[in-house]
């Protein structure tokens, strides 16, 4: 409207005299827009884009005469020599400050408190430099050869991939010099800006403050004792404006980092402000999946009716219902992974990360501030991190993946409550199970076994001592040695069980070991879970969650439920009362022995468990299931290669569930921890001994309805393909921790097939590895065989993880 009343008056003109009295009164504005040179321009003239021009890409009606320019070409940067916000432009620009941004913060943020083996003797001060900002995919060899070229001349290089860090040694003060000289704030690899700081050799004393170099860095200190004299650390934090000895930089960037603001960005806002803010997050990612089916969908193909209705809803595939909020905001995580390391000060600490490891980042801090984690984790970190101050084992060091402490994760079991009894958390919980990570290599089994009694005895001893005391079931040690902590489902592991009889905190040795395991309840039912089983973190809001997802399914007795990437079954069992069956599918063995034993705990009689990964079965069992009446009087072969009755969870239950408690012995398992519940052997042998079977497919079902809950990834092309072209299932419940994922898979389930399936160019599949997940979704979507697309219905989002970006997306689809 305000163009048009603008053109309207700009029209005037013709009907005026042109006399120089009839020019004296002209307007400003009119004088301006006739002498397009002048250097006194209305701030608003020709610097921003017509709305008209923003909203349906094309001209308005006053075309040159409107005085809001009509596209990139016509704008003009305002007085001020900014640009209008909405043009590509300052897009443009506020992404390359974004970028900047983030780099100040990493050359800021560097916390290396890695011990670093050196590669020469001579660690004398200012023969280390530490580069910054080097390409993640360089690796020594790339770094040698830059500094090669760069004519510097140097001793020895470290630089892993994926680091954004490298480190040089030099064997003269005047290599090192030179070197920073020629390196320091050079431009190269994108407009990257390198940056060189000092690497300190320190000695492993404790100390109470951490001293100051005589250089623009700062340097923490190790307080424990060093296991190999060679080692120093690389602790590298701008301080350009510290003029004392204070422990962390107060002009530096990490003042204003802290684990709360790295574990729970959302804390500071109000939880309605949450809620809000992930909706929003929730509404661009769904306009993803319309704007890239619309892109997908092949030439000849008419356009799905839910696009064309999708400009009625702000261009969603379909109402994003709202957000469910979570019952418990604060403490809700029933299960905490805490990281062991040093803290900026150089003290051994169990907690967070402060940061990525890509970015340099391997300081971690205490969880004391963190909302989202209970009283009784935060004491257990306590406990653990006291217990590091006097143990001579080393710490896990990032850099070379060696030391011996890894990890503590604090599993917690809540009995059954009511949503208003969760308001006094501790009270509920009434199981705790610990893990500790380690890495046994090259160590004496004697002293790691020495040094997990006395921890088991520090955990026995610091729980009673807290008033009330802390809940203690079970202690499990596990063994891993990769890069990751994310251990396999097969790593060794050690079971210690707590004795805490009055006056005595000592071990008891027992070769009777059966799997430690707690109790967690969802929808009054009970589930037993083992040590590295996956179950939701948030108990109370994941009711919410099933219920939502039952309530969409459609469910009723004649259905067949199939529950994709089930965990231990919590979906599937709370939902298998208002179904005719259930069948399970899940990769990790362990996960479904748990699912077996929590139906026959709670039981429920009416599902069938089948482990293995879920590309590989999924197409077979459908078949099983779904097959026509004549096939049905037998189990077909695959049936029976994949589905074999396990006898090794034919134990009482009784045995099977019993949880230790404080009046069961503290006991060690030297073996792998293999027990009678687990599965054993080879790989393939664990995918067909641990398939659980109740029941052959003999009964035909009218409903099939499927609910899928992968993990971040989403699900496997595999499985896309067979969901999509069973005809028999008309309904499908997706669960995503990733919104992201949901929106790349619904892209390949609902985009319309084509005349003709294309194949795929397998010499244009390194360009895959550049796409984004929805682009490669399109990719893929061409080459899926002709069949009916499914139809985005509803989506919904539950807050599972408050303080946090993260939210489930739960999306209904039919056909």
């Amino acid at each position: 409207m305000e163009c048009r009343d603008s053109s309207d008056r700009q029209n005037q003109p013709e009907d005026r005299s042109l006399s120089s009295e009839a020019d004296d009164i002209v307007p400003d504005k009119r004088k301006r827009e006739s002498e397009p040179d002048t250097t006194q321009q209305n701030s608003w003239w020709k610097t921003t884009l017509c709305s008209y021009f923003r909203r349906f890409d094309g001209s308005c009606s006053h075309g040159e005469s409107c005085r809001y320019a009509h596209g990139e070409a016509e704008l003009r940067p305002r007085p001020d020599n900014t640009w209008d916000p909405t043009s590509e432009r300052a897009k443009k620009i506020a992404k390359t400050e974004t970028d900047e941004g983030e780099k100040e913060r990493q050359l800021g943020g560097v916390m290396m408190t890695e011990a670093l083996e050196a590669e020469s003797g001579d660690n004398a001060s200012g023969l280390s430099k530490c580069l910054v900002n080097l390409p993640m995919k360089w690796s020594p060899d790339d770094l040698k050869k830059f500094l090669s070229e760069q004519g510097v001349l140097f001793n020895s290089v470290k630089k892993k991939k994926g680091m954004y860090v490298g480190f040089v040694t030099f064997e003269s003060i005047e290599q090192a010099r030179t070197a920073v000289k020629a390196l320091d704030g050079k431009s190269f690899a994108n407009n990257r800006t390198l940056k060189v700081s000092d690497v300190v050799p320190r000695s492993f004393e404790k100390k109470s403050k951490v001293t100051r170099p005589p250089n623009t860095t700062q340097q923490v200190e190790n307080p424990s004792e060093a296991v190999d004299g060679s080692n120093i650390i690389a602790a590298v934090i701008d301080d350009d404006d510290n003029d004392d000895d204070s422990t962390i930089p107060n002009g530096s960037v990490l003042k204003g980092r802290s684990v709360r603001n790295v574990v729970t960005p959302l804390a500071h806002m109000t939880y309605p402000n949450q809620i809000e803010n992930k909706k929003n997050s929730l509404m661009q990612n769904l306009r993803k999946l319309t704007n890239n089916v619309r892109k997908a969908c092949p030439n000849g193909v008419s356009l799905p009716e839910w696009i064309l209705k999708s400009k009625e809803i702000g261009r969603l595939p379909c109402e994003l219902v709202g957000v469910i909020e979570s019952p418990l905001i604060n403490g809700y995580r029933n299960k905490c992974e805490f990281s062991v390391g040093y803290s900026l000060q150089g003290k051994p600490t169990v907690g967070f990360l402060l940061g990525n490891f890509r970015e340099g980042v391997t300081a971690v801090e205490e969880p004391v501030d963190c909302p989202n984690i209970s009283r009784i984790s935060v004491k257990y970190a306590a406990i653990f991190q006291d217990f590091l101050q006097h143990s001579p084992l080393p710490l896990r060091n990032r850099l070379n993946n060696s030391g011996f402490w890894r990890q503590l994760t604090v599993r917690e079991g809540r009995k059954p409550c009511k949503i208003s009894e969760a308001d006094n958390l501790e009270n509920i919980i009434q199981e705790v199970l610990l893990i500790v990570q380690v890495c046994t290599v090259g160590l004496d089994d004697g002293q790691v076994k020495l040094e997990v009694e006395k921890l088991a005895q520090a955990f026995s001893v610091g729980s009673s001592m807290e008033f009330p005391p802390l809940p203690l079931t079970a202690f499990v040690i596990q063994d891993h040695t990769g890069i990751s902590n994310v251990a396999p489902s097969d790593a060794p592991v050690r079971y210690v069980f707590i004795r805490r009889d009055e006056g005595d905190y000592g071990l008891h040795m027992t070769d009777d070991v059966v799997e430690p395991r707690i109790n967690d309840h969802i929808n009054n039912l009970r589930f037993s879970i083992s040590p590295t089983a996956f179950f939701q973190v948030n108990t109370l809001a994941a009711e919410k969650l099933y219920a939502l997802a039952g309530d969409w399914a459609d469910l009723g007795p004649d259905t067949l439920l199939f529950d994709i990437c089930c965990g231990t079954g919590t979906i599937g069992l709370t939902l298998a009362h208002r179904v005719g069956m259930v069948v399970g599918i899940e990769m990790n063995a362990s996960a479904i022995s748990d699912a077996q034993r929590n139906a026959e705990i709670n039981g429920i009689k009416n599902c069938n468990f089948v482990c293995g990964k879920a590309e590989d079965v999924i197409g077979s069992l459908m078949k099983d299931y779904l097959s026509t009446p004549k096939k049905l009087n037998g189990i077909s072969d695959a049936a029976e290669n994949n589905e074999v009755t396990t006898n090794a969870n034919k134990e009482k239950i009784s045995d099977a569930d019993h949880v230790p408690g404080p009046e069961d012995s503290l006991s060690i398992d030297d073996g792998n921890g293999s027990s009678g519940s687990k599965c054993s052997g080879d790989e393939d042998g664990l995918r067909k001994d641990c398939v659980l079977k109740s029941s052959s497919p003999q009964q035909q079902f009218k409903n099939v309805v499927a609910i899928v809950d992968p993990p971040r990834a989403g699900l496997h092309p595999t499985v896309i393909k067979v969901l999509r072209t069973q005809s028999r299932l008309r309904r499908l419940v997706y669960i995503s921790c990733n919104p992201e994922s949901l929106v790349a898979n619904a892209i390949e389930l609902c985009t319309p097939s084509g005349d003709k399936t294309e194949k795929g160019n397998n010499q244009k599949n390194w360009q895959w590895r550049h796409m984004s997940a929805a682009g490669l979704a399109r990719h893929r979507s061409k080459s899926m065989p002709t069949s009916e697309p499914f139809n985005p219905i509803k989506a919904m989002g539950v807050d599972l993880f408050p303080h946090t970006p993260h939210c489930e997306l739960v999306m209904l689809l039919e056909r």
